[in-house]
């Protein structure tokens, strides 16, 4: 519960706040600019959300390690015109790295991603066996 209780702090940290590109420069609140995750549960796991408009899904990678599902990403922009005789030449670069803890029954080998319209989606799906993996431990007198 720990997680989303710092995910909920979060929320109210930057509510109120103008918002904030993922590709703006610079650190802004004194941290780096991180896409907004949702985590929503069901009876069959849980559902990931993040809005990343802008990328593609060869911009993104989503990676698992121990208890914690890494979600990075990299724009490069290079463009050039020329107006009134004169070249223009813009260049922008932003990036990002998000770490999200799991909750405790996620079932590593159940997770997919699909990218659409600037959504990334991650469906994790909930280990059947966790609970019979538990038990009480006695307490013996010393």
């Amino acid at each position: 519960m720990d997680w989303l209780r710092s995910e909920i702090d979060q929320l109210f940290e930057n509510f109120g706040q103008p918002g904030q590109s993922i590709f703006n420069f610079g650190r802004q609140g004194g941290s780096m600019p991180v896409p907004a995750v949702e985590l929503v549960e069901d009876e069959k796991g849980y559902k990931l959300t993040a809005e990343l408009p802008g990328l593609t899904e060869q911009d993104i990678e989503v990676s698992v390690a121990g208890d914690v599902l890494t979600i990075t990403g990299e724009k490069k922009e290079d463009s050039k015109r020329e107006e009134k005789g004169v070249l223009i030449s813009e260049r922008r670069y932003g990036s990002f790295h998000r770490q999200v803890p799991l909750p405790p029954d996620v079932d590593q080998e159940a997770i997919t991603a699909e990218f659409k319209d600037g959504v990334l989606n991650v469906v994790l799906g909930k280990d059947q066996n966790v609970a019979a993996r538990s038990r009480k431990i006695e307490i013996g007198k010393g």
